[in-house]
């Protein structure tokens, strides 16, 4: 995977994180804040808690820093999304449940 298509995969992937923060917000009046800026996404929670997802263009991987600890996500291809490197979990329906028992928000992203 090239530099340019790693970061377009990471482009699409935050696009598709902030449709379904937004559809979050507006269906359960989850209350959260998110930005994004400079290759990270960081989403603020009611309960003072956050999470932060990021692009680490040497490694072709998508982090996520979130209150249960770091893991790393490389792309499948065959799976059309990211696998989580340590036990293969695919990375959508990872971030919901993260975000259930981080915050307690109901995220429809799967």
């Amino acid at each position: 995977m090239t530099e340019s298509e790693f970061n377009d995969l990471i482009d699409q992937t935050f696009e598709l994180l902030e449709l379904a923060l937004d559809q979050a917000v507006e269906q359960a009046d989850d209350d959260l804040d998110y930005e994004a800026t400079g290759g990270v996404l960081t989403v603020e929670f009611e309960n003072g808690t956050t999470m932060v997802f990021s692009r680490q263009p040497p490694t072709r991987q998508l982090w996520l820093a979130a209150r249960s600890g770091g893991f790393h996500f490389a792309y499948d291809e065959g799976a059309a999304d990211w696998r989580n490197t340590r036990d293969g979990q695919l990375f959508r329906p990872f971030v919901v449940q993260q975000m259930l028992e981080q915050a307690g928000v109901s995220l429809d992203w799967e």
